[in-house]
């Protein structure tokens, strides 16, 4: 069941990427941003009330700090995603692994072990491969927007390691992250305009919503009632889910070199989080 649980927040994940495509035609980073964050909040605020669980914490620093690096990384991918084919900004997205294990060699005092460091140069390779021959002038800031969300992203995962070292529960890290998200988001959107959803338009905006707060709790139960290092490699079928989907939803059929960098990337990925918990 963890396995399937898994596969669950990978397809959930997918669907959010798509409706945040989908709602990019319409609606700036900042409101996506915005409806992604407030739907998730108000979900744990009724999820923290089922549990009889308070929301404030003793640790708001270590929230601060999880909230702004996960939020701005969540605006980071946003941005990517209304730019690049789906499948490219996840696989950009996805490497935040990689930039963890950097981040652990150089502020944490880890030793990059060679197969560590030959994860990393793995997954790199993937990266300049899947960027140089295929985009277009107009979608690089897409690129580096995607690029800059794994690199953020890696500072939010090891700040949430830290708040599951001091004991705060899964509700509570979400619920700021997500308030944080929902102020950031509408700040950007009162700086570059705010539209008012209509018709199916406010389906799309609640869907990247309840389709990325279902994704987290089910990634959640998969990681706490398997093993980790089986449900962190599964996570990377949202690659592949969204690739389906591009390819259904907008033809985007990607060359084969697409396909080789994407393999390099979440090859890399998946042998630096083998090789960091097999050392834990």
């Amino acid at each position: 069941m963890p396995a399937f649980w898994m596969i669950v927040s990978c397809f959930l994940f997918a669907c959010m990427g798509v409706c945040v495509k989908l709602g990019s035609a319409d609606f700036s980073t900042g409101e996506i941003v915005f409806y992604r964050g407030a739907v998730s909040m108000l979900m744990m605020v009724g999820l923290a009330a089922l549990q009889r669980r308070p929301l404030t914490t003793p640790h708001w620093r270590m929230h601060v700090s999880r909230s702004l690096s996960g939020s701005l990384a969540l605006c980071c991918y946003f941005f990517a995603i209304g730019l690049l084919p789906l499948a490219t900004a996840v696989t950009l997205n996805y490497t935040s692994p990689i930039f963890v294990a950097l981040l652990l060699a150089a502020f944490f005092g880890e030793r990059l072990r060679w197969p560590v460091l030959l994860a990393v140069v793995v997954g790199f390779a993937g990266v300049v491969v899947l960027l140089r021959p295929t985009l277009q002038p107009d979608q690089w800031a897409g690129a580096v927007a995607g690029l800059g969300s794994g690199a953020i992203a890696s500072l939010a995962y090891i700040s949430v390691r830290e708040l599951g070292r001091v004991g705060e529960p899964e509700v509570r890290t979400v619920f700021w992250f997500s308030l944080t998200t929902s102020l950031i988001g509408f700040a950007w959107a009162l700086a570059s305009g705010i539209h008012r959803p209509a018709g199916l338009q406010w389906l799309t905006l609640l869907g990247v919503g309840l389709f990325g707060g279902l994704a987290q709790l089910a990634m959640t139960r998969s990681y706490r009632y398997g093993r980790t290092v089986v449900s962190a490699n599964l996570s990377y079928a949202t690659v592949i889910f969204a690739s389906l989907f591009g390819m259904l939803l907008w033809d985007e059929i990607m060359p084969p070199s697409s396909w080789l960098a994407i393999g390099l990337i979440v090859s890399g990925a998946i042998l630096v989080s083998l090789a960091t918990r097999k050392r834990a």
